[in-house]
């Protein structure tokens, strides 16, 4: 079976999805190793105020898939520079964090668990409703006293990494260079929309929907990125072929660090996003606009399904996590058919 009828038949959850008014648009790209792709698309960048169509051009808010694309590659390739290690406190970059209490549990957090979730971080924090200057958040983010609990996916452990790079390049994360097809700053008339926000006035489009992100500057380390599909297949298929990671940072987001977590990424468990097909070896990441992307390495293939779900409310009930799922099996018994387990 062709790529591109495999993209065909594999799109048809999603078309489900957006035909049926539960999702207003989505799209799907499959890569490979070897540099073959396909793209399937449908619906609408925006319902309203006006009705925009989706294109292969539209630029997604990738939300959450920030932490994986940008800031836990720069992460590593920042450790494979020697500029420091996985296992150092972020105190020996951020030398002012918590640093009215020299002997705080904030101080004695190493990257590798910032990246890998294993701290006592929570995971999300209303801290857009504090203020909106950046640059005293982001001390409030470092002075907090953030009270203990169990490891969990949290957005502060991003925040805090993405700290750690401006802190380490001299450059703020919305003027940190990225590769083609990917930046901060999108052309609000080629984005999908997202939430009709009440605090903000208006549906977002162009700018970040995440709160805290969008007080913090419009960039942060767990959300701000934009992209086209494209330029997400560009960089899976770029970690396939080995040439997005010093080999150091490949094994890393490869190896487990716990039951559930690699250096950033989601690694393959039981009724993860992913479907329950894809191989032990296969790491993804979702964000919550309703994107995803997931690469499996046993098979040499990768495939990421961006939609604009939260468009116009997050309140509703769209279905995305069932439809991940299902794409993701759908895709894998496919390329299994076509291609050889």
């Amino acid at each position: 079976m062709p790529l591109e009828k495999l993209a065909d038949e594999a799109f048809a959850p999603a078309r489900d999805a957006v035909q049926s008014g539960r999702i207003p648009g989505a799209v799907l790209g499959l890569v490979t190793t070897g540099g073959d792709r396909a793209v399937r698309l449908d619906g609408l960048a925006q319902r309203e105020p006006s009705r925009e169509p989706l294109g292969r051009d539209t630029w997604f808010d990738l939300a959450s898939l920030t932490k994986v694309i940008f800031t836990t590659t720069r992460i590593l390739q920042l450790v494979a520079d020697g500029r420091f290690g996985l296992d150092d406190p972020l105190a020996a970059v951020i030398p002012d964090l918590r640093q009215y209490d020299m002997n705080a549990t904030e101080r004695k957090l190493t990257f590798r668990q910032c990246l890998s979730h294993q701290t006592h971080l929570p995971g999300v924090e209303p801290l857009y409703t504090y203020g909106q200057d950046p640059d005293t958040l982001r001390a409030f983010i470092l002075q907090r006293v953030w009270n203990p609990g169990p490891p969990v996916y949290s957005d502060i452990n991003f925040m805090l990494l993405g700290i750690a790079i401006e802190r380490v390049t001299g450059t703020s994360l919305i003027d940190q260079p990225l590769p083609n097809g990917f930046t901060f700053r999108p052309d609000p008339a080629l984005c999908a929309a997202t939430e009709r926000c009440t605090w903000r006035g208006g549906v977002i489009r162009g700018e970040v929907h995440d709160e805290n992100a969008f007080a913090l500057g419009g960039a942060s380390g767990h959300a701000g990125l934009f992209a086209t599909i494209d330029s997400v297949l560009d960089f899976a298929g770029a970690i396939l072929d080995g040439s997005a990671l010093p080999a150091s940072g490949l094994e890393g987001i490869r190896t487990r660090q716990s039951e559930r977590r690699t250096l950033g990424w989601e690694a393959r468990y039981g009724g993860w996003p992913g479907g329950d097909a894809c191989s032990d070896v296969t790491i993804g990441h979702t964000g919550f606009t309703g994107t995803g992307l997931w690469i499996d390495f046993e098979r040499g293939l990768a495939w990421s399904l961006l939609t604009n779900r939260v468009h116009p409310s997050r309140h509703t009930e769209s279905g995305i996590m069932p439809l991940r799922r299902l794409t993701g099996d759908t895709v894998i018994a496919l390329a299994d058919r076509a291609l050889g387990p």
